[in-house]
């Protein structure tokens, strides 16, 4: 078998042998079972095992994941590719021992019971905390492989939004430096032009802005741009080239390159992705 999800599935009776990644273990109480997406699983003999499995899509799983390490990732984007590197093994088997399987035993129980009763916009909160609780006591048993990466890279690098700060009193200094970008995005700013408007050196700024909102002062700009082409090819029929103009940068190639980077998508899909609707007459017509 094979899902396209993460599956983790923990043995509740008896005992079998699996097969997956690892080849061929014996798996029986006490004992979960950790697969990846799209990772072959089977088992043998299968009427011998009682298992409760749990299906996390994946895209939930890389949200958590991001969040988890938001101080060190430049985006969501970045998400998967740093997960295959930190969980490099496709499928494990967790001997997690039966006390630990005990206390996770009433979790499944009451999250089996409520997929039952399939309510899951109304007891969204309380599925998340069960699974929440189970993976705490899984993640002490993941092999994980360890990855060098600081939140000094990630403040340099991208035109993302900002993902993880200080929540601390932002100084006057990075407000008024958010602010003049803000006021013009378009502007060819440089650090040294906008460091003088705030009367700062470049590398004062730099600090400053980052601690303040996660992103270099160019970095952030180049967001900016990026947010208002974007709602430029919504909203206009600016060709990629203009509407990366308009926003501040002198050739369609750059423009292209920080558009994909940030939204992860070139300037003409993400216009082709534009809704469309009919109108009364049955005449096709783009939502602007």
């Amino acid at each position: 078998m094979v899902y396209d999800c993460l599956k983790v599935a923990f043995i509740r009776s008896g005992s079998a042998i699996v097969f997956s990644e690892f080849g061929h273990q014996p798996v029986s109480v006490g004992d979960a079972i950790l697969l990846g997406p799209n990772v072959l699983f089977s088992t043998e003999p299968e009427e011998h095992v009682t298992l409760t499995a749990i299906y996390v899509d994946t895209d939930y799983a890389l949200d958590q994941f991001f969040w988890q390490h938001s101080t060190v990732l430049h985006d969501r984007l970045d998400a998967q590719g740093f997960a295959e590197k930190v969980y490099s093994e496709p499928a494990q088997i967790l001997r997690l021992g039966q006390d630990r399987s005990g206390m996770v035993t009433p979790w499944l129980d009451e999250m089996v019971a409520l997929s039952i009763e399939g309510c899951f916009p109304e007891r969204f909160n309380r599925l998340q905390a069960l699974w929440f609780a189970i993976i705490d006591i899984l993640a002490p048993y993941i092999r994980i492989s360890s990855v060098r990466l600081t939140p000094l890279q990630r403040a340099r690098s991208r035109p993302v939004l900002p993902r993880s700060r200080r929540f601390a009193p932002v100084r006057r200094e990075a407000l008024l430096a958010r602010e003049a970008l803000h006021e013009d995005a378009a502007h060819p700013w440089t650090l040294r032009e906008l460091a003088s408007t705030v009367r700062l050196s470049p590398q004062q700024l730099t600090r400053v802005f980052a601690e303040a909102f996660g992103k270099t002062p160019i970095a952030y700009l180049t967001m900016l741009r990026v947010q208002e082409m974007a709602r430029l090819l919504r909203e206009t029929n600016l060709p990629v080239a203009a509407a990366g103009r308009r926003v501040g940068w002198s050739s369609r190639s750059r423009a292209t390159e920080a558009f994909t980077e940030h939204i992860g998508l070139s300037p003409s899909r993400y216009r082709a992705m534009r809704p469309v609707c009919t109108d009364h007459r049955g005449r096709s017509a783009q939502v602007r």
